[in-house]
């Protein structure tokens, strides 16, 4: 059984294996805490045993699938991980999904199980005869086989299975706004080294961490593995509060965080953030999603423990890292190349651009998917190839990088308004808007304009109490804006609208302006 002291040195293990290791060396050490509920390591590894020699009973064999779509839960981890010891590609689903969507996605995956819960389950009844699998009950309602009657016994032991490398480890499935999302397949490979990766961080025995991002999002997953496969302690938030986050963040005297933009920013708005200790937090990450240089700089100020900003994809390929604690000055950037990441930018004819150019930036690692699950044209369309054939991912996003070799991201190529002939980056308009003493967020599209092709737009979310206008809040902006950046309007809204890990929806955005279905904000602002 491999140790877990000596995993920086192993070129591939298994996570499931690490944790059935720690079971037997800490089996009274918390593994996974849901509200008041705990189960140690002894009792969390038995669970994963049962789930898997369950899917075993039923027929499940290395490389087939099984989906999850349900809320976070103990149960949704064990099933995961007993996916995992099996040898199963899991697919987590987003609850968000339409029923279509998710119908869709499970059986694009194949799946054999669909492991749901009463509220899922609610919203997928339409179309739940096509799917073609059996629904499980995590939460042991009647929408499907009580999860507790569908587990093996307690004495089961699931049979041994070989697991390479390049096995499918999960499929997740891209939050596409127009057809059916991408499924990306990732391989034990990809997972091992995001597993490495946290044993540098501090991840171990001592690392409690705090997670209330979705379990079917690769944003928490990269914390989730790390910490269990290393020994420490998860504790699960299946809804963001930021009032039950620092709750909870002090009780249990958290170590370790991984959350995206948005959450930060609500929990340094709330009211009562410096009346709570934290002091016991040694990193706290954030990942998905742009994170400006000001809500950096506050948590720096206000929060202790260190803070990394990760920029990559679920597909994989490159990681720059921006350890903000250490260089305040470059809280603008998304950081430097991981260590063994080779980043680089290319132009529109996929060319590589000089340095101190700006190009979309692409990436190769050993952390990288597999292909797009069952779509070999689009999965052709996400790599490119230097002249020596090395395989490097797309991100679609523009950058540029600094003499001292930071990143900076400039926006989503797809995001790039050509205004009259010129391009306009839509972050170079937020970051000003931004700036507003009244503005707590904002963020620009492009629609299109009969005299200059395209046109910038902007949505605001203003203070609680803010009087300030859309129309001087417009004036307000393009006075500090260059003549071809300039805002053609602006709109006041109650809130961006989201997905579930805080990516501000932006087509909802365009299509609503256009089809002049907004609905803006009481005149008085709201946080």
């Amino acid at each position: 059984m491999m140790n877990p002291d000596n995993l920086p040195d192993q070129p591939f293990g298994i996570i499931s294996d690490l944790i059935h290791y720690h079971a037997g060396q800490q089996p009274e050490h918390a593994a996974v805490i849901q509200h008041e509920r705990m189960l140690d390591y002894a009792a969390f590894n038995l669970l994963i045993d049962r789930v898997a020699a369950a899917l075993q009973r039923d027929g499940l064999q290395p490389g087939d699938a099984l989906a999850i779509c349900a809320a976070t839960s103990i149960e949704y981890a064990a099933v995961f991980l007993g996916g995992v010891r099996a040898g199963v590609a899991v697919a987590p689903l987003a609850p968000s999904s339409t029923a279509g969507s998710l119908a869709g996605m499970a059986m694009d995956a194949g799946v054999k199980l669909f492991f749901t819960d009463a509220a899922v389950a609610t919203e997928l009844a339409p179309v739940a005869d096509g799917i073609g699998a059996h629904l499980i009950a995590l939460d042991d309602s009647t929408v499907g086989m009580r999860f507790t009657e569908w587990l093996a016994p307690e004495d089961a032991r699931p049979t041994p299975v070989t697991i390479e490398p390049e096995h499918p480890f999960n499929i997740i499935y891209s939050s596409g706004t127009t057809g059916l999302p991408k499924g990306i397949v990732q391989s034990h490979r990809m997972r091992w080294v995001h597993v490495q990766r946290g044993a540098a961080s501090g991840y171990g025995p001592q690392a409690v961490v705090l997670l209330s991002t979705p379990l079917y999002s690769n944003t928490t997953l990269v914390s989730f593995f790390p910490t269990l496969t290393l020994g420490g302690t998860v504790v699960l938030m299946p809804k963001f509060d930021a009032g039950t986050y620092l709750t909870l963040a002090e009780k249990y005297r958290v170590t370790h965080t991984m959350l995206v933009p948005v959450q930060y920013q609500r929990l340094m708005a709330h009211p009562d953030f410096d009346k709570y200790d934290l002091s016991s937090f040694h990193l706290k990450f954030c990942t998905s999603a742009p994170f400006s240089a000001a809500l950096k700089a506050d948590i720096l100020k206000r929060w202790p423990g260190g803070l990394v900003e990760y920029y990559g994809m679920t597909e994989g390929g490159g990681t720059c890292i921006l350890t903000a604690h250490e260089h305040p000055h470059k809280l603008h950037t998304v950081g430097c190349p991981a260590p063994g990441h080779d980043i680089r930018l290319i132009d529109d004819e996929s060319r590589e651009v000089a340095p101190g150019k700006v190009g979309e930036v692409v990436g190769h690692s050993p952390a990288m998917m597999n292909a797009y699950h069952n779509q070999p044209v689009k999965t052709a369309e996400a790599e490119w190839h230097d002249a020596t054939g090395k395989r490097f991912i797309r991100t679609g996003d523009i950058g540029l990088f600094d003499e001292d070799g930071f990143l900076t991201l400039l926006d989503r190529k797809k995001d790039m308004i050509i205004s009259g002939g010129f391009n306009v980056y839509p972050s170079d308009l937020e970051s000003v808007l931004q700036q507003h003493p009244d503005v707590v967020e904002a963020t620009v599209v492009g629609v299109p304009s009969v005299l200059w092709g395209e046109t910038p737009v902007a949505f605001a979310v203003l203070k609680l109490g803010s009087q300030l206008s859309a129309k001087a809040l417009l004036e307000w902006t393009n006075k500090r804006l260059g003549k071809t950046q300039r805002l053609a309007a602006v709109e006041i809204l109650e809130m961006l609208p989201r997905s579930l890990i805080g990516k501000v929806l932006k087509r909802e955005l365009r299509d609503s302006f256009q089809s002049g279905t907004l609905s803006p904000a009481p005149a008085t602002g709201i946080v």
